[in-house]
Order: C-alpha cells, then structure tokens, then sequence
C-alpha cells in the first residue's frame, strides 16, 4: 500500500471537500497518512483527522515559521498532546532560512532545541523541516543524536553527503513530488546513491504536487508519479518501491 508520511489534510486548501477526498483515497490504494502540523491548532486538527480517519495518523510540533511567539506553555500542550495514541511524531520541526520575515535563527534554533528535547524526553521520532539551513540542522541533530533522537528529513534538498550523514544516524530521507521535476538533479542523485532501505515517501500535501501534475493541489494518490520516478532511479519495480517504503515508514513510526 501507498503510505503517504506527510500530508496537511488540514490545510484551508481543503476545506470545500475534505471529507470525499479523504475517503477517495482509499481507492486510490493509500493505506496511510500521516498528517503533519505546522502550529498549535494544526496539531489539534492533525489529532482530530486521525481519530475522524482510522488510516490517518498525525505528528504534532511547531513549524520554523511559526516559532516567533512560542512559550514554554506551548511545549506543555504539545507534550500533552503527544500522548495520543494516534500521535507517532514531534514534527514538523526545525530551521527555515529561506524567508527574511521568519523568526531570527537564534529563535528558530532555541525552539528547535527544545521541541528535540522533548522529543528526547518522550522517546519519540522527529520529523524535520530544513529550508537553506543544511549546517545547522546537521549540527542540531547530531547533538540531538546524543540523546537518542531519530527520525525523518522531510522533503528532502541537500547533497548525497549530508543524507549519508543522516543515515548513519539513523534518519529516513523524506522523498516526495520533488524527485519528478526536471531541475532536481541534487535530489535525483540522493535517490539513486542512498539505499531504498533508507527512503520513506510523502506529498507534503496540498502542496509539491510532482509531474505530470505540478502546479495543481496535490494529494495523497499523486503519490503513484513519485512511485514510478523513485523505481526507474533505483532501477527496480514500482510495486518493490512500494512494498520497501511501505515497511520503512510502520518501522520508523511504529505503525504496525
């Protein structure tokens, strides 16, 4: 089955047909979601979609993006929050660079911090975002890597080398529609040099829609194109990429 490993269901992009959507995916052979947060009442509603969706799971975490009026009562809920049995995550997390208006990157990493510790505390996966922060998010793992932290580099954009490093330390390469457009040669090359065993799959859904559909919103039955690139790069069938990511993502999430 298609496990979709990052997905925002509760995105407003989705709010005219959410439900006949969600319950179309079925058909398209998705077992899985997993729906990330990005904020406080995105982890409510990524809560609230796994128990509407026996199929859904959800993370729940503090985006970069969002960290600019983060307290400490914030980590209290999440930690409460977290304790959810359809909850397998603290993500998304991490360092976004890319736009000026983010919150500083001194307040960006401290929250970073943070939630890995929790995550430490709670012995759970992390699923990180990095946006043009590929040295201090290795920096930051590898100190969290100390304390037992593993888990996901969503969407992933960096080099061969650094998702070397991320394998050692025991992190999946989050793979989605990326891998199908024709300038991502960087991300190519990462698929093709890391083993499948080492891959897990996701749209980051409404949004990274792959070819031939790019542009579009994206959802979890897209997932086939990413499906298809992913085995004609590791020179394999597209039911072994399916089968292999199926059982990397139940490993890495403990989704039996």
């Amino acid at each position: 089955m298609i496990i979709d490993t990052h997905a925002h269901y509760d995105d407003s992009q989705y709010d005219e047909d959410r439900d006949s959507l969600i319950k179309s995916l079925i058909k398209e052979d998705v077992g899985i979601v997993i729906n990330s947060a990005a904020d406080l009442k995105g982890c409510r509603d990524a809560i609230k979609l796994a128990h509407t969706y026996p199929f859904f799971y959800a993370n729940v975490g503090i985006h970069p993006s969002e960290v600019g009026l983060m307290t400490e009562d914030a980590i209290k809920e999440i930690k409460k929050l977290a304790a959810d049995e359809k909850v397998v995550a603290i993500g998304e997390i991490g360092l976004d660079y890319y736009y000026e208006d983010n919150p500083e990157r001194e307040v960006q990493k401290h929250w970073f911090r943070r939630q890995l510790e929790l995550a430490a505390e709670l012995n759970m996966k992390v699923v990180i975002h990095s946006r043009d922060a590929a040295a201090d998010t290795l920096e930051m793992l590898k100190e969290a890597s100390k304390l037992g932290v593993t888990g996901d580099v969503h969407c992933y954009s960096y080099s061969v080398e650094q998702a070397r490093e991320y394998v050692k330390m025991g992190y999946y390469i989050g793979v989605g529609g990326a891998v199908t457009f024709k300038n991502s040669k960087k991300l190519k090359e990462v698929v093709k040099e890391i083993s499948i065993d080492n891959i897990i799959i996701e749209t980051d859904c409404p949004y990274m829609a792959p070819e031939p559909v790019r542009g579009t919103r994206n959802n979890s039955a897209n997932l086939k194109y990413v499906v298809a690139k992913i085995a004609e790069l590791k020179n394999i069938t597209e039911q072994e990429v399916l089968e292999i990511t199926e059982k990397n993502a139940r490993d890495l999430f403990g989704i039996k």
